[in-house]
């Protein structure tokens, strides 16, 4: 069964058996002829230090530790010329063990795409897909071998920063684009030039860091662990993702760099993966800090009982872990094992064929502005767009319209379209195409583009205010370009305060007393919370951070080049004090009926418990009509298939895409189960007065669940199965399911 498994999962590879008992046969042939410190070199990375990503750690003589194998894995080193220079020093080694070149790959290289957060608001896998593949062509092409991505985290908590870099709150959605990454990053499999090596992080439920502070603690039972944040591992897993990353946070007391449930006895035992785990940048010596390891020595160890194969910058195996395996105290079989999981995948790379295969400056210049993916770039970012309100139909925008007005400290910005995790080159600020720009070019030539930028993203400077009013007072429709700076979500940026920052939202209130029509455009890496606009704001378009060609994309949805198609990956709360808030929460012994009678139930006395806007959600410029859902049976037993459908109606006045949500409900069970869970969804394009009926099947295993035992199965009842626009809008059918 084991060698079964093991054909499938180097299948998914496109690695044959053959090749690697092939690969096996040279790895045990090198490992024969390395010293205990040569292995142990392998299981370390360091920073190139030219770019930093976390805090960094000084060497006299890096290059020099890489001449003696004392290294296995640069991060941050690209481009030609630098990635050829550490391949020199490696080739100068005694065994010349390649280097392997790692960079945080997140949402783009060269080209910038929009935020996976925003990515993920198309509901299109095939998109997600494409802009990994694109990624991966384009950073392979700097030498690049491996990205730190997907993050598969599941997120609840728009006050942690790096909800930017996930797909959301829902763990079905989460897996699904999880795995498109992977197969984007990995392409037709390692080996090829093009591909990149995935790395699945963070490992695990970093996502639910309590209170939404990052690096912290994460408490919750192993039932909610299994059914809510590992998922989405599992299923990169099986997919054959070459690497994963441990996070920073504790689970239940157990950090994760030094936890052998996760690690060892789950991810390399039950889930059988074959790759290799890194650490989290320094999270081996933060075991100290955390109370877990009195040093580093005890960190190293352990980290490796545990089952973290490389140390990304702690410099803990460096230098005592050979010491610990002197001393009996770590057996050589597990420095064998990681050491070979690592030389493995350098020689499924191919990088002992040629160790600068992927060193190019050829190449490297053909991907260094390529038009199909600045094309392909302006298209995910338009269809990451999501429409909030479009009250007064304001939208889309007459490209003949007089004067229009852009204000607000995004108009003009350069790099902050970016967003968080990107990379950075020097003429960034001449490729990004500005929203000022993008929507310049799409006005009529007898139009007037009018500029102020009214106050800067997080000061209390109101002096530009008079300005930005004069503007407004002269334009016929005025876009309001609002949010957090690109550098405000992300890694260790949590926010206490999720509303917008500095004086903004005092500006929006001074433009909106001229009376004059507004377009609020919102960039942000999270959702914010902006209750006042909400309420007093007709139209509002939420455009995250979405790259080299956000102002393209902006423009494209803003005179309907593109019918904004986006649906919200994450709930937005009314304010701060309903978070954490998802949609897949559990009902009480006293749940709340309405928003009006809150004497003795689950609820808020002071705000209602709805958000403002539910997971799922986003309009577009036409409408669309559900019918009730139709089931093929009420009554079912044993392994039937449901099929449940509705008929969808464009009855609106535009061409469009709609995401159909499928939704399912288990009424009773030996555990509390959610009021709702997202369990299918389709996107269909329809044209204006066309049908279609859209049908979900639905079998046991979409029923299933972990009880309190760990059990994963179903259990008879009744069951509501719900199709809608959005989680909070579906129409029901009631369903009995015996077993």
């Amino acid at each position: 069964m084991k060698k079964i498994f093991l054909s499938i999962f180097l299948a998914g590879l496109g690695i044959t058996v053959s090749a690697q008992k092939s690969i096996d046969q040279k790895v045990t042939e090198l490992m024969a002829k390395m010293t205990l410190e040569e292995k142990i070199g392998q299981l370390n990375q360091y920073n190139d230090d030219i770019t930093a990503t976390g805090p960094i750690t000084k060497d006299a003589d890096k290059a020099g530790q890489v001449r003696v194998g004392k290294l296995g894995s640069i991060l941050n080193a690209i481009g030609a010329k630098n990635t050829k220079n550490w391949q020199d020093q490696a080739m100068q080694s005694r065994l010349k063990i390649p280097l392997l070149f790692g960079q945080d790959v997140i949402h783009g290289f060269r080209t910038t795409f929009p935020i996976p957060l925003g990515e993920t608001a198309t509901w299109d896998m095939n998109l997600i897909e494409k802009s990994a593949r694109i990624a991966a062509i384009e950073a392979s092409a700097y030498g690049i071998h491996w990205t730190f991505a997907p993050m598969v985290d599941i997120g609840r908590d728009p006050r942690w920063g790096r909800v930017m870099e996930g797909a959301g709150e829902d763990t079905y959605l989460g897996t699904l684009v999880g795995k498109a990454r992977v197969k984007g990053f990995q392409g037709n499999g390692l080996g090829n030039k093009d591909a990149v090596m995935a790395c699945a992080k963070h490992f695990a439920a970093y996502g639910a860091a309590v209170g939404g502070r990052d690096y912290n603690s994460v408490d919750m039972s192993l039932r909610q662990l299994h059914e809510t944040y590992l998922p989405p591992f599992k299923a990169v897993s099986d997919m054959g993702v070459a690497t994963f990353m441990n996070s920073f946070n504790d689970i239940n007391g157990i950090p994760a760099t030094g936890n052998k449930y996760i690690q060892r006895d789950l991810l390399k035992g039950v889930w059988n993966f074959q790759g290799f785990v890194v650490s989290d940048w320094g999270s081996i010596g933060e075991m100290i800090p955390h109370g877990f390891a009195k040093d580093n020595k005890e960190a190293a160890l352990k980290a490796i009982l545990a089952g973290s194969d490389m140390d990304m910058e702690s410099r803990s195996y460096t230098n005592h872990l050979a010491e610990l395996v002197k001393e009996g105290k770590v057996d050589i079989q597990l420095i064998d094992d990681a050491v070979r999981r690592i030389l493995t995948k350098k020689y499924e790379l191919g990088l002992f064929d040629d160790p600068y295969r992927f060193i190019n400056e050829k190449r490297e210049k053909e991907q260094a502005n390529n038009p199909e993916h600045r094309k392909f770039a302006r298209e995910i970012g338009a269809k990451s767009i999501v429409l909030l309100k479009n009250e007064n139909q304001l939208l889309p925008l007459s490209p003949t319209t007089k004067k229009v007005a852009i204000i607000g400290p995004f108009a003009k910005a350069t790099v902050e379209n970016h967003g968080f995790w990107s990379i950075a080159f020097p003429d960034d600020s001449q490729r990004i195409v500005t929203q000022f720009d993008g929507i310049k070019a799409q006005l009529d030539k007898n139009s007037e583009l009018l500029y102020a930028k009214g106050c800067n993203a997080n000061d209390n400077d109101k002096s530009l205010f008079a300005e930005a009013v004069e503007t407004a007072k002269k334009a016929d429709v005025v876009i309001m370009t609002l949010g957090e700076g690109h550098a405000m979500s992300g890694e260790a940026k949590s926010r206490s305060n999720i509303h917008f920052s500095g004086v903004q939202e005092d500006l929006l209130k001074e433009i909106a007393k001229t009376g004059k029509p507004i377009i609020l455009m919102i960039n942000a890496g999270r959702p914010l919370v902006f209750d006042w606009a909400s309420e007093n704001i007709p139209t509002i378009v939420y455009t995250w951070w979405l790259g080299t060609e956000a102002g393209n994309s902006i423009a494209d949805v803003l005179f309907g080049k593109i019918n904004p198609g986006g649906k919200l990956p994450m709930t937005f709360p009314r304010t701060e004090g309903q978070i954490p808030i998802y949609y897949n929460h559990y009902n009480t012994g006293r749940p709340a009926k309405n928003n009006t009678d809150r004497n003795y139930v689950s609820a808020y006395i002071d705000l209602d418990n709805d958000p403002a806007y539910p997971f799922g959600f986003g309009l577009s410029y036409t409408t669309f009509q559900y019918s009730d859902v139709n089931v093929s049976a009420t009554q079912l037993k044993g392994n039937q298939t449901l099929t449940a459908s509705v008929t969808l109606t464009n009855s609106g006045n535009y061409d469009g895409e709609e995401v159909v949500q499928l939704y399912i409900r288990d009424l009773v069970g030996k555990v509390v189960r959610p009021v709702k869970e997202l369990k299918g969804f389709q996107k269909i394009f329809l044209k204006k007065g066309e049908s279609k009926t859209v049908s979900f099947n639905i079998t046991p295993e979409d029923l299933k669940f972990y009880d309190d035992e760990l059990n994963f199965d179903w259990e008879s009842g009744e069951f509501d199965i719900m199709i809608g626009t959005n989680s909070a809008q579906v129409q029901t059918k009631r369903v009995n399911w015996e077993k």
